[in-house]
């Protein structure tokens, strides 16, 4: 299974779900560093930073607009940047605005070239707990570094219980997948999502089996 960023779900969000991965850890990818913490009233929020070789307006430019965001996170990305606007992304190849299973977080709040604060308000059917998941708020910070950029993702309102302890583990390694995904942008260049797609396409022929 593919990860659904969470901001993209995401991200998100950033980027939403993560992938199958074995002893999966934010570890995995380098440059990220985690400061994650507890809230004063005992709920969890993860936070993570990694740092972009661009200026934050190019940064936040990649999270803000429809083509930056789908020159790395999804193939499908609309975003409507103000209060209320949606950012509505999609990992299938052929989804179109409105689609049941794109993921659709809505945007809270955001500052130019600084800050975005964003909830999810809709999640693919197959995802877990989603009313658990609208329950948490992303915020995306883009601060100016002598190399760049330092983003920092803060994924707050994880409670307690089964299901937000599923939900903390999928995205503190989905949102490291996300982080590293957009640094990649900016050291190796766009996403080629027709070479994807022709990838997954001629897998699919010679196993009988979907990417």
């Amino acid at each position: 299974m593919r990860p659904i960023v969470h901001l993209a779900a995401a991200l998100s969000l950033l980027s939403v779900c993560t992938i199958a991965h074995a002893a999966p850890s934010w570890r995995d990818f380098d440059g990220v560093s985690n400061t994650s913490f507890v809230e004063p009233n005992g709920d969890r929020a993860i936070q993570l930073a990694i740092d972009v070789p661009a200026p934050p307006k190019q940064v936040y430019a990649a999270f803000a607009t429809s083509e930056g965001f789908s020159s790395w996170a999804v193939p499908f990305a609309r975003v409507d940047l103000r209060v209320g606007g949606m950012m509505e992304s999609n990992y299938d190849f052929a989804a179109k605005p409105g689609d049941r299973d794109n993921i659709r977080n809505e945007i809270v709040a955001y500052v130019p070239d600084r800050l975005i604060v964003i909830r999810n308000v809709q999640a693919p059917r197959n995802f877990p707990d989603p009313e658990l998941f609208a329950r948490t708020v992303t915020v995306i910070a883009f601060d100016p570094i002598a190399s760049g950029t330092r983003v920092t993702v803060t994924h707050a309102g994880y409670g307690r219980g089964e299901g937000f302890d599923r939900l903390y583990a999928m995205f503190e390694w989905g949102n490291a997948y996300t982080l590293a995904g957009l640094r990649k942008r900016f050291v190796d260049g766009p996403v080629d999502w027709n070479a994807q797609r022709a990838a997954a396409a001629k897998k699919k022929t010679e196993t009988g089996k979907p990417d």
